[in-house]
Parts: structure tokens; sequence; C-alpha cells
């Protein structure tokens, strides 16, 4: 129950969904890339990966300077039915 929390937490916001929403059609996106998606600063968007990811909704990988940010494989069916919606 705690996990479902968590997770309906995370989703629960407007930019955190278009973050999905990009992400789903996406694949895979920088940090800056998101950010210029849903115009939002680098630094709040960066805040919102952040609650994404502490979910369990989001992976990331830095290579060099940049940060790239995907859906995690596999997301768990909470995940799988919100991203449905989108």
């Amino acid at each position: 129950m705690k996990e479902l929390e968590r997770i309906l937490k995370a989703c629960a916001n407007g930019r955190r969904l278009a973050i999905l929403k990009f992400l789903k059609r996406a694949r895979r996106a920088s940090v800056s890339d998101i950010a210029r998606e849903i115009e939002l600063s680098f630094k709040s968007t960066s805040r919102h990966l952040m609650v994404l990811r502490t979910a369990d909704i989001l992976d990331r990988e830095q290579i060099g300077p940049e940060v790239f940010y995907w859906i995690a494989e596999p997301p768990k069916p909470v995940t799988r039915h919100i991203l449905s919606f989108l």
C-alpha cells in the first residue's frame, strides 16, 4: 500500500504527468530536452524528475555533463496503468 501511495503522490502533479507523457513518446531524454518540452526551468524540471525517480517511476544515466531519463523498465503495474491514460 505504501508503494501505491508513493507512486500516486509522485504522479499527482500536472508537470510530472507532462514529463511522463513526453518520456512515453520520446523513450529517453536529457533534462534540457524535458525542460524545453514542458516549458519549465532546468532547476524545476530536475526537482520533478527527482520526485519521479525516488518513486521508482524513472531511471537515469549521466553521460558527461548531461543526465538522461526514461521510464523504468519494467514499469510497475500502477505506473503502467497511469501511462495508459497519457
